[in-house]
């Protein structure tokens, strides 16, 4: 069976399209793919990369990208969303706990449902508690773990692997040594994983 690993981070904007539509593509073509979450703020910030802020037409584009693509994939969205997030790594520490058991992704789905249909930021009190409690989790706990040194030292470490690796943005396909960067290059690192080339 195929192996992609799957590099995001919440308050990636494009990586809503991936989430959202991941589980049952996954199921549809027999592939397995783990969930990384990384701090992509950090990795641009330390590549100078700032995308979007301060650049009014690229970030009207963006929006306007990303709703087009979310009609193809059939997916609902209420946009412009909160952006940028300002608890990023908060959201994806929490999805890493998640993700070492079996509520990672509902927690993150349910994140990015409320920040991009609902208009909740994510990685604010509401969004994770909210988040939290549909993936049938207590906020307080989870809230408290994720902020602990270990839960903050499992970030750096992951982004850290995440930069090794060669990704700089998210998201993020890796086959083997193999970047394949943004969503619509999820059929293209299934090729690689399969055939070794893009087809």
């Amino acid at each position: 069976m195929p192996e992609i690993d799957f590099w995001f981070s919440i308050g990636s904007t494009y990586s809503f399209l991936t989430v959202m539509r991941l589980p049952n593509w996954a199921r549809e073509r027999d592939v397995t793919l783990r969930w990384r979450p990384f701090n992509v703020r950090r990795v641009m910030t330390e590549q100078n990369n700032i995308p979007f802020a301060n650049k009014p037409q690229k970030s009207a584009y963006m929006w306007r990208d990303i709703q087009r693509r979310a009609a193809k994939y059939g997916l609902r969205c209420s946009l412009p969303a909160p952006y940028p997030i300002s608890d990023l790594p908060l959201a994806n520490q929490v999805a890493l706990l998640g993700l070492k058991t079996d509520w990672g992704i509902p927690f993150v789905r349910n994140c990015y449902r409320l920040w991009f249909e609902d208009g909740i930021e994510a990685g604010s009190e509401a969004n994770l508690t909210e988040a939290l409690h549909r993936a049938d989790q207590d906020p307080m706990q989870v809230l408290a773990r994720a902020q602990d040194p270990e839960a903050i030292a499992t970030l750096a470490a992951e982004t850290e692997a995440a930069t090794h690796a060669g990704v700089f943005g998210a998201p993020s396909f890796v086959v083997r040594d193999e970047v394949f960067w943004g969503d619509d290059r999820l059929e293209d690192a299934l090729s690689w994983s399969r055939l070794g080339h893009v087809a």
